[in-house]
């Protein structure tokens, strides 16, 4: 178990470095969304090649396979980017964003169908520098898993569209 022998080590080393370096030329080649999390399916790139490049560091005789299965990842990722844009395919790999706070109140039953606690709501409120509830004009669950908080005196209804629940604000 505790077995390293020099060749190894440097193996290890050198097929780091390589898929480290295909990972910045993939990102420069594709842009900083590769490791975004604008959606439900970047995140779910972003622990894909997090789990590749362990994989590919282990074992270092995969280092074209890894390349490979990185590059068609990323392409997938791409693809994906494209027909949301120009396809409205968003509906088929998005998460609808989910209004759990309206006007200073809880939504009960948003909260519960999403599974989001009380104290994961009271967390976010004071990251947000909220001291009083009532002050709070929306919280959002918004499609990557981050909960919005939207405070202030007045709030831009364009701002919750397509938003799950935006028609309880008054």
């Amino acid at each position: 178990m505790l077995e390293f022998s020099l060749e190894q080590f440097w193996k290890t080393v050198v097929t780091s470095l390589a898929i480290f370096l295909a990972v910045v030329g993939v990102v420069r080649i594709n842009g900083l969304r590769t490791f975004s999390k604008m959606a439900s399916f970047d995140f779910a790139v972003t622990v894909a090649v997090g789990s590749l490049l362990a994989s590919i560091a282990l074992t270092p005789s995969n280092l074209l396979s890894g390349i490979v299965a990185l590059g068609t990842i990323v392409a997938a990722q791409r693809l994906v980017s494209i027909l949301r844009r120009r396809f409205r395919f968003e509906r088929l790999v998005d998460n609808t964003p989910v209004l759990l706070m309206a006007d200073g109140a809880v939504i009960e039953e948003q909260m519960s169908r999403t599974r989001v606690t009380p104290a994961d709501l009271r967390a976010k409120l004071r990251e947000a520098n909220v001291l009083d509830p009532s002050d709070v004009r929306a919280v959002v669950l918004e499609t990557t898993g981050d909960i919005s908080v939207l405070h202030g005196e007045r709030l831009a209804p364009s701002l919750l569209d397509g938003v799950e629940g935006a028609d309880r604000l008054q």
